[in-house]
């Protein structure tokens, strides 16, 4: 009401002085606009700063962000966990036919694999009784497998299995008498048998002269063969079966030479569109109500995309003014911390979460349809979106003093954690090559520089020691004392020095907080200006809250444009 008093009044001055005002007048007058425009300026700048219910209680703004957020947090949950279900078919379908296919095509498996690879032969014979056994397995696969199995069509578009044996190119070896003469080339044979070959008289193709393998040359030998499979088990989901393609590999690894042939198998599913589906039944409507469900979902966020990215905007606006006026008045510029108090951190996880939801729902929606089969990408866009929307909820509970103590602090402590864990990592890399190229010959946690990294975070939280201690090898006394040094070092170092700090530096910033809880917090020239009043008759009514200064003011219409809603 007083802004509007002194402007009416202005108006009639204006009028009573016409063209006979002085410089006196025109002073007078720009002093005035003046004040109206900072006393607008201030009440924008409040008004931006308040939390939904406060614009509510002021302005009676419906806070629809924060609902959004609330129903969109719901939507994106729900979305995710029946994802999620889903997936847990097509993984279990994927492990449990490899687990099948190691059955079938490995001699003597034992249900369990050897460290990295599946199982081991140690002599010649079990060499080509393990190669012609998983030849024949595949030939008579479909009267020994369970499942839903057939032959597919490998990379030149023929049905069969493809044996590849890699050598050095020539040579000889005579251990006894320490006399080696090879030629370090390598040569790679293949050998194609299709189903037709296979069905012949077995010692036809085991006679072959491919199958005459020298073992001192020898590198290893590869089968591969394609398979075909349905996953019937999302029928009783009620959604319609994936078709799958399975690319098979077993490799016979010979390069150590060690008198250790390691068998490996490895299974790649691939998922594809079934070319003929026929599926009676309530399958296909079920389908159809997932993907309305999808879409919802999409119109949410998309919603929620616009809302934030336009409160980010209308906050830019308003610290451009905010630094012309201020440039203008005090003649300086408003330091770093002010600026970005404009633009909220929390408006653009939102949006990152927004965009990576829509494209996620995308996905979901095609792979849903049969039209793409990429689950791993939808996994990682639908779960990080999940993940920053509720980690988006912190910033409502901070309107709760009690748990704004951690948002704070966090926000506090971030800056000096991540100075000292990039010190603190220079020494965990030093370590973890260090224990890497001294102790991977004795120590399995120590073979290489990623199970090395793994073992010493176990130990910084106290995992394993007694085991890691253990398991050294005692072949080298030097290496097992020199083992007892890094391990009691790393250890004393990094649980008694470094991650105290590292607890110290948090409760620092911890107590800090709670003292400017208790005394106030530093004012900076954004506070300092927001204090200020245009008079002395405000600054008697105005309370210690931004609500009394704002719930009796009306806007006129012509000032609307300078109205900022967060």
């Amino acid at each position: 009401m007083a802004r509007g008093v002194e402007a009416l009044d202005l108006q009639v001055w204006s009028r009573a002085s016409g063209p006979s005002r002085g410089p006196q007048c025109r002073d007078a007058m720009a002093h005035l606009d003046s004040e109206v425009t900072e006393e607008c300026l201030r009440e924008d700048l409040k008004f931006y700063f308040m939390n939904p219910c406060e614009k509510f209680r002021a302005r009676q703004q419906i806070p629809w962000k924060m609902g959004l957020q609330i129903l969109k947090i719901v939507m994106v949950t729900t979305q995710l966990v029946r994802f999620g279900l889903s997936n847990q078919l097509v993984v279990a379908f994927k492990e449990e036919n490899t687990v099948a296919f190691k059955h079938l095509f490995l001699k003597g498996y034992s249900g369990v694999d050897e460290d990295e690879y599946s199982c081991s032969v140690y002599t010649q014979e079990d060499t080509y009784e393990s190669i012609f056994f998983a030849i024949s397995q595949f030939h008579r696969l479909r009267n020994l497998s369970l499942g839903t199995l057939g032959y597919g069509e490998n990379e030149d578009n023929r049905i069969g299995l493809k044996v590849c044996k890699q050598h050095y190119k020539k040579g000889a070896m005579f251990p006894s008498n320490e006399t080696l003469n090879i030629d370090s080339d390598i040569e790679i044979d293949c050998i194609h048998l299709d189903l037709q070959t296979l069905s012949k008289n077995p010692q036809d193709w085991k006679n072959s002269s491919f199958f005459r393998l020298a073992f001192y040359r020898l590198l290893q030998v590869e089968i591969s063969f394609h398979l075909k499979g349905i996953d019937l088990q999302t029928i009783h989901s009620r959604e319609l079966p994936d078709c799958y393609i399975f690319q098979n590999t077993i490799i016979f690894d010979n390069k150590a030479h060690s008198g250790k042939i390691k068998i490996y198998f490895d299974s790649d599913a691939n998922i594809e569109e079934c070319k003929d589906l026929n599926i009676s039944g309530s399958i296909q409507k079920n389908t159809q109500y997932v993907l309305v469900f999808d879409a919802f979902v999409i119109v949410i966020c998309l919603a929620s995309l616009i809302l934030c990215t336009r409160s980010i905007v209308l906050g830019l606006r308003l610290r451009k003014r905010f630094l012309n006026f201020f440039l203008e008045k005090y003649k300086r510029c408003v330091c770093n911390a002010d600026q970005w108090e404009f633009i909220n951190r929390w408006y653009i996880l939102v949006i990152v979460s927004d965009l990576m939801s829509i494209i996620g729902s995308i996905l979901k929606m095609e792979i849903k349809a049969k039209n793409l089969t990429n689950y791993d990408l939808c996994s990682i866009l639908l779960g990080t979106s999940t993940l920053f929307v509720w980690v988006g909820v912190i910033r409502y509970l901070g309107y709760f003093q009690a748990y704004n103590v951690l948002i704070l602090t966090m926000q506090a402590s971030l800056p000096k954690v991540l100075r000292f864990c990039a010190c603190a990592g220079m020494i965990y890399l030093g370590y973890t090559f260090c224990g890497w190229i001294v102790l991977g010959p004795y120590h399995d946690k120590f073979e290489n520089l990623n199970t090395v990294a793994e073992c010493l975070f176990s130990l910084v939280n106290g995992d394993d020691m007694y085991a890691t201690f253990a398991h050294i090898q005692q072949k080298s006394l030097l290496v097992w004392l020199f083992s007892r040094l890094y391990l009691y070092s790393f250890i004393s170092l990094f649980i008694y020095m470094i991650l105290s700090l590292f607890i110290a530096i948090i409760t620092d910033s911890y107590d800090t907080i709670k003292k400017y809880q208790q005394n106030g917090f530093p004012a900076t020239d954004l506070q300092e200006f927001l204090k200020e009043c245009g008079s002395k008759e405000e600054c008697q009514k105005e309370s210690s809250a931004f609500l009394s200064c704002i719930c009796c003011l009306r806007r006129n219409g012509s000032d609307d444009h300078l109205m900022l809603i967060n």
